[in-house]
């Protein structure tokens, strides 16, 4: 391995350690609590090092949900990858979905935060790209879910983007609406029930009678 190839693993190397230590801080503190310093104190780093790798902390919080939204992604396609049904299929996405809430509920509110029409204005071509294309990985592998099932015969005969944007939206709606309650009662997980519910719902919804 040359010198370059070597100072290009050490710096990412780094930078998932500044990840790893953002993730812990923002799930302890919260995003406006956490500072940049707390930060760089986890990771055993001076503050003047970890803005050579991100420039503030809202940049470090937006690719901890670039890292969720690819982790949704890659579970998605493991389960359109089984060999099961379309419908068991529709099934596991429900389950990846409340994993993937279980994983990390904070940085995936703030995923579906970014993804809002205002928010992705802000954000920098780079960051806005690398969104396009692990929700693209994510939204089209369900598409192809149902589109199987429609062709099978097993699915309403409804335009298969239209049922995966109601999945996707349902999921989204869900986990920023009532997790909202937890405002109220910081004991009761409502997200998880809630999703459950929905899935029996649309799951109904999308078989032919």
């Amino acid at each position: 391995m040359g010198i370059y190839e070597r100072k290009q693993r050490e710096k990412e190397k780094r930078r998932q350690e500044i990840l790893h230590a953002a993730r812990k801080v923002f799930s302890s503190k919260g995003y406006n609590t956490a500072t940049i310093e707390e930060i760089a104190l986890e990771a055993e780093l001076s503050p003047g090092t970890l803005y050579l790798y991100f420039k503030n902390k809202e940049e470090l919080h937006t690719f901890l949900s670039i890292e969720i939204l690819k982790h949704l992604a890659d579970e998605i396609q493991k389960a359109v990858k089984q060999d099961i049904s379309v419908e068991d299929k529709i099934e596991r996405f429900r389950d990846v979905f409340i994993d993937v809430y279980d994983y990390d509920s904070n940085i995936l509110i703030n995923l579906f935060h970014l993804q809002s029409g205002e928010t992705l204005k802000n954000l920098s071509e780079e960051v806005l790209q690398q969104i396009k294309i692990y929700s693209s990985l994510a939204h089209g592998a369900i598409i192809d879910v149902v589109k199987q099932g429609i062709d099978q015969g097993i699915f309403i005969d409804e335009h298969p983007v239209a049922l995966a944007d109601i999945l996707w939206a349902s999921y989204s709606g869900i986990v920023l609406w009532v997790d909202s309650k937890r405002l109220l009662n910081d004991e009761k997980d409502f997200v998880k029930p809630t999703l459950k519910t929905a899935f029996k719902l649309i799951s109904r919804g999308m078989r032919k009678k």
